[in-house]
């Protein structure tokens, strides 16, 4: 994957796809990377989008810088590249981590913005959702691999997926091994200070909200806000899956996202 330098950082990114199709942006989850957190999206939709890849500042292989992360930061981020790239607007996907940093660009850069999909993700970070992170940055200062690990996992994914897809486990064990835990503690600081429930109304374009009916940590009521608060959106809850339904459930969750974009860019 090629690198760039805006920002004063180097990002990591790939595009793939059709020169003359509309963009589609993909933003990871919290502990994700771009080189793999979007492959079974990418084989679909590069048939029918241009798209884009990327790590933020402090994941995988973008640079991680040592001060602190904010979500304006990162959309100021990806203001920039798309910039350097001449992106003039695109869809903008994002899971957990990933669709905060999406409504953040959406308010912060409307005219960038043609469309959002927000999955697994939340506007606000409540007192439950704040012990949770809480926790995975305690193991994150300490350097504690196994630790942090076993207090992420089980938030992640069902307990049906953790049986009979144990690959799963292998491929996070595999990434986790490669985490820089001093920029994994700065997301984390940038997750627990994330409020922008009360600038909702400010995303005025069509909005995609994708949820798993077993995610355990961006529970119901995190989507009931969003869905109540963005003037423009349809929700789709997935059976049988839990926080990362890109990955659980990859059939329905390519299914409704082409079928969404496909609406927004039909002519």
């Amino acid at each position: 994957m090629p690198s760039i330098k805006i920002n004063n950082i180097y990002i990591q990114y790939e595009t793939q796809g059709y020169d003359s199709s509309p963009w589609v942006i993909f933003n990871n989850g919290i502990l994700m990377n771009a080189k793999s957190a979007w492959e079974p999206q990418v084989q679909v939709l590069s048939k029918h989008y241009r798209l884009l890849r990327y790590d933020f500042r402090g994941q995988g292989e973008s640079e991680h810088p040592k001060e602190e992360y904010t979500m304006e930061l990162h959309a100021d981020d990806l203001a920039e590249l798309m910039s350097a790239l001449k992106i003039n607007k695109a869809h903008i996907v994002g899971l957990s981590y990933g669709g905060m940093v999406a409504q953040t660009f959406a308010v912060r850069y409307p005219q960038l913005c043609s469309s959002l999909i927000l999955a697994g993700t939340t506007s606000e970070v409540g007192y439950k959702l704040k012990l949770i992170i809480k926790t995975w940055l305690s193991y994150a200062n300490n350097n504690d691999y196994e630790g942090f690990f076993n207090a992420t996992i089980p938030w992640f994914f069902t307990s049906k997926t953790l049986l009979e897809k144990p690959h799963f486990l292998e491929k996070t064990k595999t990434r986790y091994a490669r985490l820089d835990f001093e920029a994994v503690a700065r997301l984390c600081r940038s997750f627990l200070s994330f409020n922008l429930t009360s600038q909702l109304n400010k995303i005025k374009v069509p909005t995609c909200i994708i949820v798993g009916d077993q995610d355990l940590l961006t529970e119901q009521i995190y989507t009931n806000i969003l869905h109540k608060n963005i003037p423009m959106n349809e929700i789709h809850i997935l059976s049988y899956s839990g926080h990362v339904v890109c990955w659980e459930q990859v059939e329905g969750f390519n299914t409704v996202l082409l079928g969404f974009l496909l609406k927004q860019t039909a002519t």
